[in-house]
């Protein structure tokens, strides 16, 4: 089992800057890439960062102004949003990749933390 606990969520101005932190728990062994999805109300789910084997990717409207960051000492992967936009209103969840001797992924998602980004 994986477990995930998700903070720093939260309102902030358009403009204004918000940083999530998730801490990994449980079997982590096999972690291939960590990242953030998100998910807004009729709008598609998408994956915002992805850090790990693979490098680092980011979705093309937060590219210049999100970073992903892990410590891998802490189990944590970190999500730095600057330039917030109301765009980025979602709730966002941690999400876990790993890859299994036999070269089989999963994947794995938090319970999510709300950002809002409104005046």
């Amino acid at each position: 089992q994986v477990q995930f606990v998700e903070s720093g969520g939260g309102l902030a101005q358009p403009g204004g800057s918000l940083r999530l932190s998730c801490v990994v728990s449980g079997n982590t062994d096999g972690v291939w890439s960590m990242g953030w999805e998100r998910e807004a109300p009729g709008k598609q789910r998408d994956l915002v960062a992805v850090t790990g084997g693979d490098g680092t990717t980011y979705l093309d409207s937060v590219k210049d102004r999100f970073t992903v960051s892990r410590d891998f000492a802490k189990n944590t992967v970190y999500l730095q949003m600057n330039s917030l936009k109301p765009e980025d209103t979602a709730v966002y969840f941690c999400w876990l990749r790993t890859r299994s001797r036999t070269g089989r992924y999963m994947d794995y998602w938090g319970q999510g933390t709300q950002v809002t980004v409104s005046t």
